[in-house]
Parts: structure tokens; C-alpha cells; sequence
């Protein structure tokens, strides 16, 4: 992209400071596009190349790289979370990656010890996911199943903001979030995170994960245990209106 802004029709080219000035974003923003540490979003592609002259060679590239930021074996579980007209989702200790924030989403992958690109790559590639889904017009209803501990782990600058997320996203009509309180004890969804995707016509596909990587799930006795565990740990989850009181309880004992 450096390239392209030097070569941008200005007399002299254009700096990182007035491509940032002219689409309303930052110079660093601009500096880490340019050097391949963040992928633009669709509509900041799309207005540099209008910037730049460009075509759509911005945005051609961003799509690219894009493609190339999701790991190989994230892309099927993605192209499905992409068609779902229902995810379920269940994480026993932490905020479930559709409904995480960038800053608490950067914090949980630092404690993973990976390098700063890593981090902002995934970070980036989790954002892009959820604009692909939650965030679309046409949502597909999400379910999403947590642990009280998950209310209280966190960094007190990044979870503040985390848990006020949560109770913004509880009151979208597309989005159910239960809690299972620590009185519940041990349960079958302990034993890890998963997420079921209810497809069109009936389909369904499984997604686990665990420390080296995540895993589709499409094998029919694998996705009933699947459904059996959504069963236990819905079951154990205070309604959705006792789940607010506690994301609520949690903010105010986090201020």
C-alpha cells in the first residue's frame, strides 16, 4: 500500500498523517497497515482506494490478506459460523469470542504468551467474525451459555468495559446470555468450550477447541454428546433475567 499512497496523485505523494487525516484515522493505523500488522476493515479499504485512485486494489488486497489471517484450520468453522441461523455457545471461565471486546480479546491471547502480531492478528481475525455475524443485519439468533467465574476474571481496565458489552449485547433481540452460577458445581461443561451452529435445512456443525487449536465437529455421535452437554449446562444457567442481575451485580462490584 506504500506504493500506492506515494503514487497517489498528490504532487508530492501523501503522507501516513494526511492518508489518516483524510479517512479519519489514526497515522499508526495507517503505518500498520502499510507494514502488514493490520488488515483494513472493508470500509476503510474501500475509502483508500478512493483516497489513492486505486480501483478496488485496496480492497482486493485486504480481502487477501484476510483470507490468509484466519489459520487454515479455523476457515471451515468459520464458513459455517457465516451461514448459521442459530449458535449456541458455551465457555465455563472466560466471555465467549463473538461477545468478547478487542481490548479484553488482546488481554485473554496475551496471557497466551503469543508475540504482538499473533495477537493482533487473531484479535482482528475474532473482530472480523463477529462483524460477519452478530453484527449483521440479518444476525443469526446467538445463545450463549457462561460461567460466573467468567464475570470476574480480567484485567480491572479491560473487564469494566467487557461486562458493560455483555449487558449491552443481552438486550439485542438476537442474543440470549445465561450464566451458570459457582453454586452449580461440577458439570459436563467443564470439561471444555464448544460452540453447536444450526445451518440451514436442518444442518448442524460442532466446534471445540483447546490449547493448540480449534476443531469442526460434523460426526453425528460427536455433535449428540455435543447437544447433551448444552443440555446439562442450559439447565444448570439461572434464567436470562437473573443472568442480567448478575452481569449487573458484577459491574457494580467492579466499580
Amino acid at each position: 500500500m506504500h506504493r500506492w499512497r506515494e503514487g497517489s496523485g498528490w504532487k508530492s505523494g501523501i503522507t501516513q498523517d494526511q492518508a489518516g487525516t483524510a479517512i479519519n484515522v489514526s497515522a499508526s493505523l495507517i503505518a500498520a497497515i502499510e507494514n502488514g500488522r493490520l488488515v483494513p476493515q472493508p470500509d476503510t479499504a474501500a475509502q483508500l482506494d478512493d483516497l489513492f485512485g486505486t480501483g478496488d486494489k485496496v480492497q482486493r488486497a485486504a480481502n487477501e490478506a484476510r483470507d490468509d489471517a484466519r489459520p487454515t484450520w479455523l476457515r471451515p468453522w468459520t464458513d459455517h459460523e457465516q451461514r448459521a441461523v442459530l449458535l449456541r455457545t458455551f465457555e465455563s471461565m472466560l466471555v465467549p469470542g463473538l461477545l468478547q471486546t478487542e481490548a479484553y480479546a488482546r488481554a485473554v491471547l496475551r496471557g497466551s504468551r503469543l508475540s504482538h502480531d499473533e495477537v493482533e492478528r487473531t484479535t482482528q481475525v475474532r473482530h472480523e467474525r463477529q462483524a460477519a455475524t452478530v453484527e449483521q443485519d440479518d444476525a443469526p439468533m446467538l445463545s450463549a451459555v457462561l460461567g460466573e467465574f467468567a464475570l470476574t476474571c480480567g484485567p480491572p481496565d479491560v473487564l469494566g468495559p467487557q461486562l458493560k458489552h455483555l449487558l449491552d449485547m443481552s438486550e439485542r433481540p438476537k442474543v440470549q446470555i445465561l450464566v451458570v452460577p459457582r453454586s452449580a458445581g461440577l458439570h459436563a461443561g467443564l470439561a471444555g468450550a464448544f460452540v453447536l451452529a444450526t445451518l440451514p435445512a436442518k444442518g448442524r456443525t460442532g466446534y471445540v477447541d483447546d490449547q493448540l487449536r480449534g476443531r469442526l465437529v460434523v460426526e453425528g455421535g460427536d455433535l449428540d454428546r455435543l447437544e447433551v452437554a448444552w443440555e446439562i449446562v442450559t439447565g444448570l444457567a439461572v434464567p436470562v433475567h437473573l443472568s442480567r442481575d448478575l452481569i449487573v451485580k458484577a459491574i457494580e462490584d467492579h466499580d
